[in-house]
């Protein structure tokens, strides 16, 4: 399914307070973050000529967020970025004084850390970023899954320390969950999502999610001229979306929202011009963006600045996997999750797609952007899609010489 944005707002400034959430200032202080993070590094941003030529454009890059923070997924930036945030915040109000960030590990602040617990509802991804940012502080965190979260990614994120809390129903049931029970607890909800009355700390997730549009920009040859980020609640796409209107201004690159079909709720909100909550049916294999309710915030900068809605399939969204670990030519191979790939499978369903392709305005100029937004998170269900363990993929990309 294919639509371009009619909304009222389309290409109207985003508000006030999303611009200065994913602005220049916001990208500077998550970059001022992230350089006291030990294990910090820049991710890769990889060059697929081959590919661009089989699709007729001109150039395509990707983004790979597999790398990022030892947790596989741009998730890293968000969910850890925001507790850090919190708490130097909670430490500030309890002091009296302001705290800065190279201050998180003093005496001080560790210990208003711990008196704090942060919780959350995941498909894995976020949950791990707010797990690890609690264990970084020295606080505590819960966090809340729904019976189709694999026991590996329910495993990955025990690893730093959390409580894990089995919801019965969808992830939106899960939101919901966590909502009441870190109420009743007085706990910290770090939620990826927002509804009424709960929008600020979202606004802090998607503002960590501006540091890797941000390396991107900075290694690109030339500025995009499309991108193609996939949904979720929207998060990311906003995050993405917005950061890259407030950069370029009228000359911001066409920004393409990839949603699964199954869980197509930004898409039929785009439909409907307004936040729409869908039904769960099926289970997506791009479990990561399983979502049925969007995210408020996320769709007040998208319907502004995003300009095509579409919807993949389930075997686009594996095509895509298997396209980027068996590149032609001399492109790297690329380790791309169930979800991580969605962006790439949007742009081979609009580049194959007549119709769409014209309306996009894809040609032989065109410079695309794509984001792997995570890495096999879960190895043996990446495996069992691929046809090969990620260390094969990461093996083949050895052989060709490939390092970034």
């Amino acid at each position: 399914m294919f639509l371009l944005n009619t909304h009222p707002d389309h290409n109207s400034p985003l508000d006030p307070v999303d611009a200065e959430t994913l602005g220049e200032g916001g990208a500077d202080t998550v970059e001022r973050f992230l350089a006291h993070r030990a294990n910090h590094a820049e991710t890769p941003l990889h060059a697929l000529p081959a590919l661009a030529r089989e699709l007729g454009v001109g150039a395509i890059h990707v983004k790979d967020e597999g790398h990022r923070l030892g947790l596989g997924s741009f998730k890293a930036l968000g969910g850890a970025y925001a507790v850090i945030r919190l708490v130097l915040e909670e430490a500030e109000r309890r002091l009296g004084r302001a705290v800065d960030i190279a201050e998180l590990h003093s005496p001080k602040v560790k210990a208003v850390a711990a008196t704090m617990t942060f919780a959350c509802a995941t498909d894995g991804n976020h949950g791990r970023s707010v797990a690890q940012g609690a264990e970084l502080v020295g606080a505590k965190a819960v966090i809340f899954v729904h019976g189709g979260v694999s026991d590996a990614r329910v495993a990955a994120i025990s690893r730093f320390g959390a409580e894990m809390v089995r919801v019965d129903g969808t992830y939106d049931d899960t939101v919901a969950e966590a909502a009441r029970v870190a109420t009743e607890n007085r706990w910290t909800i770090v939620s990826d999502t927002s509804w009424a009355g709960y929008e600020r700390i979202p606004g802090l997730v998607m503002q960590g999610y501006t540091a890797m549009v941000r390396e991107a920009l900075r290694r690109l040859p030339e500025p995009p001229t499309h991108v193609f980020v996939q949904a979720g609640v929207g998060g990311v796409a906003a995050a993405v979306s917005g950061h890259l209107a407030l950069t370029f201004g009228d000359g911001r690159p066409t920004f393409a929202v990839v949603d699964p079909v199954r869980a197509a709720c930004i898409f039929e909100t785009a439909r409907a011009g307004h936040p729409v909550k869908i039904a769960h049916g099926e289970p997506t294999v791009m479990a990561m963006l399983e979502c049925y309710d969007p995210s408020l915030v996320a769709w007040r900068v998208l319907k502004n600045v995003a300009d095509v809605f579409m919807t993949v399939d389930e075997h686009d969204a594996i095509a895509a996997m298997n396209r980027l670990a068996r590149p032609s030519g001399n492109d790297p191979a690329i380790v791309a999750g169930e979800s991580g790939g969605a962006g790439l499978a949007g742009l081979m369903r609009a580049a194959t797609t007549p119709a769409i392709r014209a309306a996009v305005g894809l040609d032989e100029t065109s410079r695309i952007l794509l984001f792997n937004t995570e890495g096999a998170t879960d190895p043996e269900r990446y495996a069992d899609l691929v046809g090969m363990t990620p260390a094969e993929v990461i093996g083949r990309r050895q052989v060709q010489g490939v390092t970034a």
